[in-house]
């Protein structure tokens, strides 16, 4: 593999509408130009500039006509990613803004480090690391010097009068600007998006109005990668390894608010490849509502990563009732004519045989990390 950045790459992108800005300080109006305020003149673009939202779009509109002029083929599914063969060789071309990934057959030395991720390669596997990244980051928010924790979160206290998690109240201060919290917020999404799915749950909630409680939050999470910074994503051979996926619903995890969290993950070879932890959207009516919400959540995800993949899927669930209602699919009953027919989509997928929903011990479900905060010794 060989790592290539294109520089300015956007200054020489051609436009296929009109776009118009402001004229910058320090540009004379031209002696043409019959008004004398600024105000009321604008300049065309001929070409690109940084900043723009079109900017993305054309740059990889270009690049992608030229790679298929040239007998490169790409994939719906994958379009930032181009394939050429040459008889028994062959060239792959992986695009990320104005960053190329080039892999050939010839051995072109090995990337080692791509888009913040650390590469390091080992006999027949590979581990993907930010530890560079963790430590920019902790050095930014003057966390380095901090001592290391074990664990992400305190676990949750049954008293709502005094769990730590809960929203501001009338007598606290709603953090100002001078406090970095979104920014930090930010910077560890894009940890958790990447390499470290296990603080992925910690994340999934109060982006809007933080207190000094949920400041103090984040910084409980600087110091859990302080002291898990080598912690990365260990990927095996893939051909020894199948597609499994783990579903949960964390029923009313936060009282407050009365939503429940789904949880999932899917692995292969027991490398975690796809995760989320989110809120549902819509108000559980009991710990069953909830599951059902949450697997369809996961065989939604399971449909696009299993294509061109024959075998039926399993995807773990952890809730009997859940499981027998899905086999059985859509039935107006009482305790169940509430719930759109819609999300029972993963009965159709097991009928037609994508995937098959087992049931799995919950001290045994990987999703756990992702709906719920876990003691130091289940964690």
């Amino acid at each position: 593999m060989r790592l290539m950045d294109v520089m300015t790459t956007y200054l020489y992108i051609l436009f296929d509408t009109d776009i118009y800005m402001k004229i910058p300080e320090g540009l004379k109006l031209p002696k043409s130009c019959k008004v004398s305020s600024r105000e009321h003149c604008s300049i065309k673009l001929n070409k690109s500039l940084y900043g723009l939202k079109q900017s993305g779009r054309m740059r990889y509109n270009r690049l992608s006509k030229y790679l298929l002029k040239e007998e490169y083929n790409n994939d719906s599914i994958c379009p930032c990613i181009f394939i050429k063969m040459f008889g028994s060789e062959y060239v792959i071309i992986v695009v990320y803004v104005d960053d190329l990934n080039i892999i050939g057959t010839p051995d072109l030395g090995k990337t080692k480090f791509c888009l913040g991720l650390q590469i390091e390669h080992l006999k027949d596997e590979i581990l993907v690391h930010q530890e560079t990244y963790i430590e920019k980051v902790l050095k930014k928010f003057h966390m380095d010097k901090s001592h290391p924790l074990s664990t992400l979160m305190v676990v949750r206290s049954l008293d709502v009068e005094n769990d730590p998690f809960r929203p501001p109240t009338d007598d606290e201060d709603i953090l100002g600007p001078e406090v970095p919290y979104l920014s930090a917020i930010g910077a560890l999404m894009f940890l958790a998006g990447h390499t470290r799915p296990d603080i992925s749950f910690s994340l999934a909630r109060y982006s809007s109005c933080p207190t000094k409680r949920h400041w103090n939050g984040v910084k409980r999470i600087f110091r859990y990668l302080q002291g898990t910074k080598d912690l990365g994503l260990y990927y095996a051979n893939p051909s020894k390894g199948s597609l499994y996926g783990f579903a949960d619903a964390g029923y009313l995890p936060d009282p407050h608010i009365g939503r429940s969290q789904t949880g999932y993950v899917f692995t292969i070879g027991g490398t975690t490849i796809s995760w989320s932890s989110t809120k549902q959207t819509m108000t559980a009516t009991s710990s069953n509502h909830a599951e059902i919400l949450a697997i369809h959540e996961a065989s939604r995800e399971c449909v696009w990563l299993r294509k061109h993949k024959e075998p039926p899927t399993v995807l773990y669930e952890d809730n009997a009732a859940c499981i027998a209602q899905l086999k059985e699919g859509y039935i107006k009953r009482d305790r169940t004519k509430h719930i759109l027919p819609k999300f029972f989509f993963t009965h159709d997928l097991q009928k037609i045989g994508d995937i098959s929903v087992q049931q799995v011990r919950s001290c045994v479900n990987l999703v756990g990390l992702f709906n719920k905060s876990l003691p130091n010794l289940t964690f």
